[in-house]
């Protein structure tokens, strides 16, 4: 079973309280680690790109984090004399970490990272997308999603990327749908039908 998750952000601590069994020494601990995020995506190494969540209100807004490394795949083929564009993160990878953040927060309240069975979740489209700056190794992205309108099966959200409080992304609106997994599988072909 997934995490429970608070309905309310966690909350600050002064410098003088004590820190919460988990926490780190910057802060509380977070509303979701790598074993939380886990719980609610199916995306696994290499392609899980949100590190952790660090606010999380189900229905309404997450804060979420992403530490891009120089030892990342993509990055297997620089060399030493690799110029600062060419180590920029790749505006792909930045945009699809920025929607998993998205998935995490669709997901919150209803968590299904079994794709086989369940509810799937499907990206429909992307509008209003602006990158504004390159991402590079060292960089601490923190992605910040917002809920826009949820229908039955339908979550719109908007958002933004920012590295240290410079807004490296902007997000007009992402559309995520949810679907049964059996309704997505491919019906078998005459072929397949005769060889049962």
């Amino acid at each position: 079973h997934p995490p429970a998750v608070s309905a309310d952000p966690v909350p600050a601590r002064s410098p003088t309280e004590a820190a919460p069994e988990g926490a780190t020494p910057d802060g509380p601990a977070p509303a979701l680690d790598a074993a939380g995020i886990r719980a609610l995506l199916p995306h696994r190494y290499p392609v899980l790109l949100v590190d952790q969540v660090t606010e999380l209100v189900p229905g309404r807004r997450l804060t979420a984090r992403k530490a891009v490394s120089g030892n990342e795949p993509w990055y297997a083929g620089t060399g030493a004399t690799a110029t600062r564009r060419e180590l920029a993160y790749p505006q792909t990878l930045l945009i699809e970490s920025w929607c998993q953040a998205a998935g995490v927060l669709a997901t919150a309240r209803c968590p299904n990272p079994d794709v086989t069975s369940g509810r799937v979740m499907l990206f429909g489209g992307l509008s209003g997308v602006e990158f504004a700056h390159d991402v590079l190794p060292g960089d601490l992205v923190e992605h910040h999603v917002e809920i826009v309108r949820e229908l039955s099966d339908t979550v719109l959200v908007t958002g933004r990327s920012t590295v240290a409080g410079r807004v490296v992304l902007t997000v007009e609106r992402v559309v995520m749908t949810f679907r049964p997994a059996e309704a997505l599988r491919a019906a078998p072909s005459p072929e397949e039908g005769e060889a049962r």
